[in-house]
């Protein structure tokens, strides 16, 4: 019998990564460039941090990115 391979969500898999471990997801914050130069430079620098997903949405990512 023959085994289908699972597709990749690649609109997903362009926002979002694996951590080195393959246990977590890592994202950055939405809106980076929209009216960035209006931010203080605080705010400005805070938008280029990762943030990790949360547990509940990490079960979703594991079946749009099959293969991280």
């Amino acid at each position: 019998m023959k085994k289908y391979k699972l597709k990749t969500h690649k609109g997903t898999a362009k926002r979002i990564r694996a951590t080195g471990s393959g246990k977590k997801f890592v994202h950055f914050k939405m809106a980076r460039n929209h009216h960035r130069r209006n931010n203080t430079g605080r705010i400005s620098r805070a938008l280029d941090k990762t943030l990790v997903l949360d547990e509940g949405n990490a079960r979703k990512m594991k079946r749009l990115l099959p293969y991280v």
